[in-house]
């Protein structure tokens, strides 16, 4: 089974594409599902005056779910859409979060942590924030709020887990029990996690999450699902064909997929991408 479900459009303001080409490549590449997971609308800072082209506005929402499911339509007899949302963990904007999930039908929406406070630990512009910072309280606050994330019971999966290693900033002392704190509250949570591919094109140099997370997720039951991450058309299922030989390297078989919320699982295959 040939899966991709991270993936963003033009709507966010940071990638390119219309969501019909993303269809159109999946088509051509040999996807069997194609997830569309764009950015939540910022809520806690006012577009305006932060950095810009960092999510959709609140008034495109509408009309990013109105296409997608229009696509999921129109190509059913070609490809597999799942229609998704890729839906920042805010803390202390729960309510707000939740609303946004429960006003539309998607198939699933990926739980991840960008931000901690105002400061978005993921933006290339933003990497001066960890020089007045130190690194090991970043990394325990960051899994901290993917720890509360996953108890919110909103979303489906974590989204790169590990995100936090993204610019290579790392301490000194081990943070492999961050990385166990936060599996233990996916796997009490009964969600998976994401392979995210686009580690391998940043400058950590590596998947979303590491080999020694994927192997303790095995050990606990997760499941894992499959992602680019690509933010243009041309990046769809940009470095699945390692990721999946990370999987079976890590001892998984199968790949989590996801439908008006349930969770389906398929095996992973063998067929190569061809990107």
């Amino acid at each position: 089974m040939r899966i991709d479900y991270h993936t963003h459009h033009v709507r966010c303001g940071h990638a390119s594409g219309e969501l019909e080409e993303y269809v159109l490549k999946g088509i051509e590449i040999g996807l069997d599902q194609l997830g569309l997971s764009d950015h939540m609308p910022l809520l806690h800072v006012d577009p305006a005056s932060y950095y810009p082209g960092m999510a959709m506005p609140m008034d495109e929402l509408p009309s990013y779910v109105e296409e997608a499911l229009h696509l999921q339509h129109k190509y059913k007899d070609q490809i597999d859409i799942r229609v998704g949302l890729e839906g920042d963990y805010i803390e202390g904007y729960e309510a707000e979060i939740e609303r946004i999930i429960k006003a539309y039908p998607w198939d699933y929406v990926i739980g991840s942590v960008h931000f901690l406070g105002e400061w978005d630990i993921t933006d290339y512009r933003q990497t001066d924030g960890w020089k007045e910072r130190d690194a090991y309280e970043v990394y325990v606050q960051y899994y901290d709020a993917v720890c509360k994330a996953c108890r919110t019971g909103f979303y489906d999966y974590i989204g790169h887990i590990d995100v936090i290693k993204r610019f290579g900033f790392k301490p000194e002392q081990s943070v492999e029990h961050l990385e166990r704190q936060a599996l233990d509250a996916v796997r009490e949570a009964g969600m998976a996690i994401e392979l995210n591919a686009s580690g391998l094109r940043m400058p950590v140099e590596e998947m979303f999450p590491s080999l020694r997370v994927l192997k303790h997720a095995r050990e606990l039951g997760i499941p894992v699902t499959l992602g680019s991450d690509a933010h243009q058309p041309d990046r769809l299922a940009q470095y699945l064909d390692q990721a999946t030989a990370l999987l079976r390297k890590a001892g998984f078989n199968e790949l989590a997929t996801f439908k008006s919320r349930k969770r389906a699982m398929v095996p992973i295959g063998f067929a190569s991408f061809h990107v």
